[in-house]
């Protein structure tokens, strides 16, 4: 081993890297499209499909707003969108509540009734892109079922995902302030009522890029992703769902820093634990159900506010690195990050950057690229089993509910944002800008101009929320969420379908929230502001 030298997971690394360090196993390592996947997902031919889904993470302001944003990235070529909610949105708040006004539409879209929905895919044709959703999953999908019959689409050609993050979301940023059992029932119904209505949609999306982006190392992100996978697949299985029903629709949303190699490791490290686990572990007979659908987002935390233009560099590193590791789909976090939702200017240079890759480097010709290479092979085994160690260990801790309940995964999450940050300060962690090759602020300029251009909070959108709540029929909606507060209390009763009626109705996302609360014996608003409102009136 080089004395000093690890991978950024802290992985010893050698020297050089030779035969003994390489292929032992051919079947361990399979042709692209073979059983257990490591070299892809796909088999390739000269003349089939290419590359990857190219889209960006978008929204910004209102509904209306957003839209613009959308059919701007499809203009210059996006093959599908991310759509990402403003933190009340995400949070399930509405956008008038007393606590939200002041970040309505700042860090995304702002969403709170199925006439957003409506208003946010306008004029995007459905039928032919993906669309994903960085959103309340119930919500993401209960929204895009409406909005597609209004557009003419039928739900059962939509595309696209929406992330589940039962066991990590309070703990994460997306914290809807509801209890575990009831994140846990919207996950599993929100799955099966998309198996049912919207089948070609990835309803069951693993998304460790937003767990992994305060700091996990891969170790940490893949782990907690796969056991986060296992514990829904069980709970699915034990409804009475054969895991083949399912298992196909499976996606992970994935990080990439800047250890390309070890990014490039990981992917081909999980596609292989995904598959053994499902074929060995649950019995899956489906061949499509041992290969995972994998996209990624390059990562945020690897951008800086000192020099942003280097963030340019970083994103094309990164996007450049997973198209050789054969990822799905591929989102760049965009310059201008560590100041805003993505801009106009830096969304364009975000997707030419992937189409530069696509386009002029003839990386996608060949599957799997460095494939056989002694370094990467050996990388590859290595981090399958430390990932596979890990899950071990933690489910050897004890059920999934006992360890969310006691802050274990906080716990985890916390010590990662106070290593990197630690790492950072003391310098060994070395970023370009911001502990070494430092200039002095007033020779730092380039691109700054937009990239600290600030979104103001988009008050005018929170007056029509408040001027369209007196518009609606009480009584329908009245009993709308009636429905969805008896449901929330009944552990057996299905979450989804009042959700959707709900919605409907033209009750907000947040009222329905708290009357999901209100089911579990708690406060409809979770900073008890509203709770003297009458119940239709309601929204947390």
């Amino acid at each position: 081993m080089t004395e000093g030298i690890t991978s950024a997971a802290g992985i010893p690394l050698r020297p050089f890297y030779g035969p003994a360090d390489g292929v032992r196993d051919y079947d361990n390592l399979a042709d692209p499209g073979t059983y257990p996947f490591t070299r892809g997902r796909l088999t390739r031919t000269h003349g089939g499909p290419a590359g990857w889904i190219q889209r960006e993470l978008s929204g910004e302001g209102s509904p209306r707003r957003s839209n613009q944003q959308l059919r701007a990235l499809l203009a210059h070529g996006a093959r599908g969108v991310d759509v990402i909610g403003d933190n009340p949105t995400v949070s399930a708040l509405d956008p008038d509540h007393p606590m939200c006004e002041p970040a309505v539409g700042t860090t995304g879209v702002s969403l709170c009734r199925a006439q957003d929905f409506v208003e946010l895919l306008e004029g995007i044709p459905l039928d032919r892109i993906t669309l994903s959703h960085s959103l309340p999953p119930a919500f993401a999908l209960a929204g895009q079922y409406l909005a597609g019959p209004h557009h003419g689409i039928d739900p059962a050609v939509l595309r696209g995902s929406a992330i589940q993050a039962p066991i990590y979301a309070e703990d994460c940023s997306y914290s809807t302030f509801l209890p575990f059992a009831i994140r846990m029932r919207l996950s599993l119904d929100s799955i099966v009522f998309s198996l049912r209505e919207m089948p070609r949609f990835h309803a069951f999306l693993e998304d460790t890029y937003f767990i992994s982006d305060g700091g996990l190392d891969v170790v940490e992100e893949m782990s907690l992703g796969l056991l986060e996978i296992r514990e829904i697949c069980r709970r699915l299985i034990a409804r009475g769902l054969p895991v083949d029903a399912f298992a196909p629709r499976i996606a992970i949303l994935v990080n990439c820093r800047m250890d390309l190699f070890e990014e490039i490791a990981k992917i081909r490290a999980t596609r292989r634990l995904f598959a053994r686990m499902m074929r060995e572990e649950f019995g899956a007979t489906d061949p499509r159900s041992w290969s995972v659908n994998i996209a990624v987002h390059t990562s945020g935390l690897t951008l800086t506010a000192a020099q942003p233009a280097n963030n340019i560099v970083r994103g094309a590193l990164q996007a450049m690195a997973m198209a050789m590791a054969g990822v799905q789909g591929l989102e760049i976090s965009t310059f201008d990050e560590p100041f805003r939702t993505p801009s106009d200017i830096a969304h364009q240079l975000a997707i030419r950057t992937q189409q530069v890759i696509a386009t002029e480097t003839n990386i996608g010709a060949v599957a799997d690229p460095l494939g056989g290479s002694y370094y990467l092979e050996s990388f590859t085994d290595e981090l399958e089993q430390r990932i596979d160690a890990a899950i071990r260990h933690m489910e050897q801790l004890g059920d999934v509910d006992t360890l969310v309940e006691n802050g274990f995964f906080r716990g985890i999450f916390t010590a990662a944002m106070d290593r990197h940050s630690s790492a950072v300060q003391s310098g060994t962690l070395r970023i370009v800008g911001v502990n070494e090759h430092v200039v002095p602020p007033e020779a730092d300029r380039f691109l700054r101009d937009v990239a600290e251009e600030r979104f103001a909070p988009d008050r005018a959108h929170v007056e029509r929320i408040r001027a369209w709540r007196p518009t609606r029929s009480s009584a329908p909606l009245a009993a709308a969420l009636e429905r969805v507060r008896s449901a929330s209390a009944d552990p057996d009763a299905d979450l989804m379908g009042p959700i959707v009626a709900a919605l409907g109705a033209d009750a907000t996302i947040g009222e329905i929230t708290g009357c999901l609360r209100e089911g579990q014996g708690l406060n409809a608003d979770p900073f008890a502001f509203l709770a003297s409102r009458p119940v239709h009136q309601r929204q947390p």
